[in-house]
């Protein structure tokens, strides 16, 4: 099951590196390109769905593995969250436009201090979310770790794959040409075109397409690839698992162990990878 904030998306399936309609007929897969494009969408309704299909498959004696990138969507997926309500559209509109006109950094400046250090100055989504929940008057979460605490909704097996930095950093370089090949700039150009939501033009790359600069989408994906590394890395109970020089049956084998050696109570629940 995809927990990816932007494979959601139909019509980004090249930008978000989303499964390919063959590898969707060799296996089941779960919540990919079930918004529109010009669609909004958010923690709180991907959670909604997740559970749903989670659940359904634990009934049935089936091992759901929630695969993907989005940190809060894992965290929708595999636990209750106290998320906030949305904020009225005006106010989202108007940081939106401040944004783009003055730049994360100096909207970041602007944040109360605690919060502020909790986010970094080019992080605009995040910028962007907890700016618009200060002036809506909602209390932000002070600490993303606070997400967890909830507990997690069925036993879980948690396999992250690590590799070599400077690896990684090739492999993710032929990653984004192979995107492009795959026509990730048209991509891009027909759903800005066709109205893309924020949160659709929230995947990475998405604007530095439009100015066809694939440079700058791959320092971007590359410094993205780094946060995730820290972060997985501070997660409570992760099994890494070193993919460098190793092929895919090979730590595919790996996962699918540590998921038959914690044998869940009471039927299967997830994975992640």
């Amino acid at each position: 099951m995809n927990c990816d904030a932007i494979q959601v998306y139909r019509g980004l399936e090249a930008i978000s590196g989303a499964a390919s309609a063959a590898e969707r007929r060799r296996l089941d897969h779960r919540l990919l390109g079930v918004v529109e494009v010009d669609g909004e969408f958010s923690a709180g309704r991907f959670a909604n769905l997740a559970h749903a299909e989670i659940d359904q498959l634990v009934a049935e004696g089936r091992r759901p593995i929630v695969v993907g990138g989005t940190g809060l969507y894992l965290r929708a997926a595999l636990s209750d969250l106290d998320l906030r309500p949305p904020v009225p559209a005006g106010t989202r509109a108007e940081v939106e436009r401040e944004i783009a006109e003055r730049g994360p950094e100096a909207v970041h400046s602007e944040l109360d201090p605690d919060l502020a250090a909790t986010v970094h100055p080019n992080d605009r989504k995040r910028i962007a979310r907890l700016a618009e929940l200060e002036r809506a008057g909602i209390e932000p979460p002070r600490s993303s770790e606070r997400l967890w605490t909830q507990g997690l909704r069925h036993p879980t097996v948690l396999a992250g794959l690590v590799l070599d930095r400077d690896e990684l950093a090739r492999r993710i370089d032929a990653r984004v040409e192979a995107m492009v090949a795959a026509g990730a700039r048209e991509e891009a150009a027909r759903a800005d075109a066709g109205g893309a939501s924020r949160t659709a033009r929230a995947a990475i790359g998405f604007d530095e397409l439009l100015r066809d600069d694939v440079e700058a989408m791959k320092r971007a994906q590359r410094r993205y690839a780094r946060r995730q590394l820290t972060w997985m890395r501070k997660m409570r109970g992760v099994e890494l698992v070193d993919r460098g020089g190793r092929g895919d049956v090979e730590v595919a084998a790996d996962v699918v162990a540590l998921l038959d050696a914690r044998p869940s109570e009471g039927g299967p629940g997830p994975g992640l990878e």
